[in-house]
Parts: C-alpha cells; sequence; structure tokens
C-alpha cells in the first residue's frame, strides 16, 4: 500500500500552472500551495473544496516566501521567521480546509525549502517549530533519512519517508539538482516503472544506474511536471496492476 501526492494549487490569480481538478480524480493526497511560492486565497479555497468532494486528502504545501522565483531559489531565512511563515502558511489553509468540511491531514514543504532540510538541522527544525505551533499533531513529508524527518522524530511528530516518481536520484539517495541535466524524468514508461520499484520492492534506479535502497510512504507526482495528470493516472493503474492499493497516509 501507498500513497500517491501531488502538488496542487500552484498558481495565482489568472495563471495556473496544475490541472487541479485531473489530478484529484486520481491523487489519494493533495498538496496545496499555501500563497508562499503559489496559490492564492481563492485557488486554496477552490482546491480545498474539491479535493474534499473527492476525498481526497489534504496536505499545507509551505515554501519559502519566493513566488518570483516558484520557492525553488535559495534563500537565508532567521529560524524563528521561518517557524513563523511555516505556521502562518498552514493556518492560511486550515481555514479553507474546515470550510470545506475537511481538515488539513500534513504538511510537505515545498521546493528549495524541502531541499534545505534535508542537510540543514537548524532549518529543518524551524519547520518542524511551525508545524507544532499549527498543530502539533501533523505529520510531516520528507526524504527519507533528512534531517527534516529526524528533526520530527525529536519532536515527537510523526515523519513520513516519501519517494519522487519523476525526479532523478544521486547514488547517496538524495535529489539530483534542477540545475543538471536529467533531473526530472518525464518518459511514462520509466515514471511508471519507477512507481512500482519504488512500491512494490523498495528500490530505484539512481542517475549512475545503481540499485539504492528506497522506503517510502508516499509516492509523489509533481503537478507542474509536463501531462502530470495523464501520468498520475498511468502510475496508479501501474501500481494496482501490480497489487499495490493506493491510499493516503494520513
Amino acid at each position: 500500500m501507498i500513497d500517491l501526492n501531488a502538488d496542487l494549487g500552484e498558481g495565482f490569480d489568472r495563471w495556473s500552472l496544475t490541472d487541479d481538478e485531473a489530478l484529484l480524480s486520481v491523487v489519494s493526497s493533495a498538496n496545496v500551495a499555501c500563497g508562499y511560492h503559489a496559490g492564492d486565497p481563492a485557488t486554496m479555497r477552490r482546491v480545498c473544496t474539491l479535493a474534499a468532494e473527492r476525498g481526497v486528502t489534504i496536505g499545507a504545501h509551505v515554501s519559502y516566501r519566493d513566488l518570483a522565483g516558484f520557492g525553488r531559489r535559495a534563500m537565508d531565512v532567521p529560524a524563528d521567521e521561518l517557524a513563523a511563515e511555516v505556521a502562518y502558511q498552514i493556518g492560511a489553509l486550515q481555514v479553507f480546509a474546515r470550510a470545506a468540511g475537511a481538515a488539513v491531514a500534513y504538511v510537505k514543504p515545498h521546493g528549495a525549502l524541502y531541499n534545505r532540510t534535508v542537510h540543514d538541522a537548524e532549518q529543518a527544525a524551524a519547520v518542524i517549530e511551525g508545524i507544532r505551533l499549527a498543530d502539533p499533531a501533523l505529520p510531516v513529508l520528507g526524504l527519507p533519512g533528512s534531517q527534516l524527518l529526524a528533526a520530527a522524530g525529536r519532536s515527537g511528530s510523526t515523519g513520513i519517508p516519501e519517494a519522487f516518481a519523476d525526479r532523478a536520484y544521486t547514488p547517496a539517495g538524495t535529489l539530483v539538482s534542477r540545475r543538471e541535466a536529467g533531473a526530472l524524468v518525464t518518459d511514462p514508461d520509466a515514471v511508471t516503472a519507477r512507481s512500482v520499484d519504488l512500491a512494490r520492492d523498495h528500490e530505484v534506479t539512481a542517475i549512475d544506474g545503481t540499485r539504492i535502497a528506497m522506503s517510502a510512504r508516499s509516492l509523489c507526482l509533481h503537478g507542474d511536471t509536463p501531462g502530470a495528470a495523464r501520468l498520475a493516472r498511468w502510475i496508479r493503474d501501474a501500481l494496482e496492476t501490480a497489487g499495490v492499493q493506493v491510499k493516503a497516509f494520513a
């Protein structure tokens, strides 16, 4: 059994990057942008309503405050400020989730913040502090072996290991930088095969061809990956054909 999550609500005003309705018909969990890297109040409300109608679990996709860079630029934010901004984003999404008759059930950092918390213990601890300010019961999605999941464990929070269907891995089990060639996996056959490997065999092929262990409870497909909605359907079909049940972890 594995959760299938996707990044949703990544738009702003009239601009939209993700096919929210199509993805919500496939995924089991929705990482909803909270306004710092993408998203606005109307978009957040709409996605929460659609997710609740379809029985999709809602998660807060928190980020550095970086609309212009889509949250993918490295930033140095003081720990106390970052904790407050994480709590602020979760609180904003909680309003719209409750109004839709649902709840925010987990948190996932986005982009540069996600990557920073793999190695940076201080920033990881600040993210966990922000989550606990909003709701100490909220679990957090993160890379296996990351400082983020370690900080969650130290604080008494629940850390959920996550893998990526559409991103390349280094032999060390970290994500290949988006600045490098081959960082994004877009071939449908490769994406579906990797998804089954991750869910059933708990392994993935790194960018150099080596096989590495990768135990995860949730599998992510980026909403801004080209053809994401079709890929999500192919992933889910491949998983179910392989005997893997797709179900939200939260």
